[in-house]
């Protein structure tokens, strides 16, 4: 910063011009739009419906409401907001609000500029320091968002009736900036009340005292939909003075969710353990979650976050990891009998619309699982007659235990016993899966799918499946 203008007289001689941050933003986008560069690099999904709106919203120089479930990347986007903001912006040094060296607004900052005149200092500040964010609580308070009475700056001898005395809230702090109010449901109505002339006047009252502050700030918000009714509520009038309300969304294909967790996902570990997942198993993850938005059994006014999806698909890599270091295997491939650990990862990410007795969570959790093996298995076009010998060998009365904790060796070992299911799993596997059938993962790649077929025929009822902790026996 040693080479930018550090007095008043410097920043004016060196032609800097003003300019609000709303337009700030828009002049900043334009040049993005321009530049075909990506407004909000990562973010999957939303290139058609949810950034076009966000576009929109900023050229017109709005303060903007996202509106949607949880794990829909609100949060995100609000954070990546600040790459419309300029790289530094010039500050009257100390000022608590980012007084414009043009136009200071605090008591401070005007004194500052009475006393020192052009050789008032200038400190720069950076985009990040321009973004101020809040999660409401219904304990809030209009001293967190305005500011407050300072009583030790009134014990100091300063009036009550002066700006000396002033604490300045976040709101006021994030002057010539963006400010986020995260779940704005969850704020008190009488808060949300104290937010109208910030959005309407730009200014303010504290204690009674009307502090005229003709704040320039970017205002936005994320919310759960009103219909979410363990949250509170949105004031009309509120809403009203909120230029844009934007709506998000899940993933609306499987891909595209696979996509989103494979990125998300804490996969690049240490430890000396590679873990292969095929993508058979990355589509039964990732099917589990669409299956629960969609069932009866789910609150679907509270959602099922992406973060399932990602905290299920972690889980199964550490599933499979384990087992690796048990058996001292520098590879392991992921495989069915690895997804009960998903039981854990997706506890309390779902709000069940039945009884909350002791079990029931686990056992949907547990028939999700098991209709997401059933449907992947259908969407590789695979036909439960197709394996009629594997069904023959079970109902000749033996059965088959499999458990998270075999060697990918052994489980082949015994699926062999089974005439001619292991050539049916190898064309399976040139079929699905053809770039796993390397020396190093085939016979894990062999395995997986096998454990897969037996899972898929339990869900088709061509076959019995019981579990006990982390075994499943199969019979008929």
């Amino acid at each position: 910063m040693s080479d930018r203008p550090g007095t008043l007289r410097e920043l004016r001689e060196s032609g800097y011009r003003s300019t609000s941050v709303k337009h700030e933003m828009r002049r900043n986008l334009l040049g993005k739009l321009r530049r075909r560069e990506p407004l909000f690099p990562g973010i999957l999904g939303y290139e058609d419906t949810v950034i076009p709106q966000i576009e929109n919203a900023i050229l017109s120089q709005h303060d903007i409401l996202f509106l949607g479930l949880r794990g829909q990347g609100k949060t995100r986007l609000l954070r990546m907001l600040t790459s419309l903001l300029d790289d530094v912006m010039p500050i009257v040094a100390g000022s608590e609000i980012h007084d414009d060296p043009f136009c200071p607004l605090s008591k401070f900052a005007r004194d500052q500029i009475a006393i020192h005149g052009d050789e008032t200092p200038i400190a720069w500040i950076g985009r990040d320091e321009r973004y101020q964010e809040k999660l409401a609580t219904p304990d809030v308070t209009i001293a967190d968002l305005i500011g407050e009475v300072d009583l030790v700056k009134h014990a100091e001898g300063r009036h009550l009736s002066s700006e000396d005395v002033l604490h300045f809230g976040l709101i006021p702090r994030s002057h010539r900036g963006i400010f986020c109010m995260n779940e704005l449901p969850d704020l008190s109505p009488k808060i949300q009340v104290g937010l109208f002339n910030v959005l309407e006047e730009r200014d303010i009252q504290i204690r009674g005292f009307p502090i005229r502050l003709n704040l320039d700030v970017c205002m936005v918000f994320s919310a759960n939909p009103e219909d979410y009714t363990n949250r509170g509520r949105i004031v009309t009038p509120l809403k009203d003075r909120i230029g844009s309300v934007i709506r998000t969304h899940y993933p609306v294909t499987r891909e595209l969710g696979m996509q989103i967790t494979a990125e998300n996902a804490w996969t690049s570990r240490d430890g000396g353990i590679k873990v292969v997942v095929p993508n058979f198993m990355q589509e039964i993850v990732e099917e589990t979650s669409r299956l629960a938005r969609n069932s009866p059994h789910v609150n679907q006014a509270s959602g099922v976050s992406v973060r399932m999806s990602i905290a299920n698909y972690e889980n199964l890599i550490s599933s499979a990891e384990r087992r690796g270091a048990i058996a001292s295997e520098s590879l392991v491939v992921a495989r069915p009998a690895d997804l009960w650990q998903l039981e854990a990862s997706s506890r309390g990410k779902l709000e069940l619309t039945m009884s909350d007795e002791p079990g029931q969570e686990d056992q949907l959790i547990e028939r999700l699982i098991d209709e997401a093996v059933k449907n992947v298995f259908d969407l590789h076009d695979l036909n439960p007659k197709q394996f009629r010998n594997v069904v023959e060998f079970f109902e000749s009365g033996k059965t088959l235990d499999l458990d998270d904790s075999l060697t990918a060796n052994e489980v082949v070992r015994r699926v062999d016993a089974i005439k001619g299911f292991r050539t049916q799993v190898e064309q399976l596997a040139k079929t699905i899966e053809p770039d796993l059938l390397q020396e190093d993962s085939a016979q894990g790649l062999m395995a997986s799918l096998a454990e897969f077929l037996l899972h898929a025929l339990h869900g088709h009822n061509r076959l019995n499946r019981t579990r006990q902790s982390r075994a499943a026996r199969y019979g008929r």
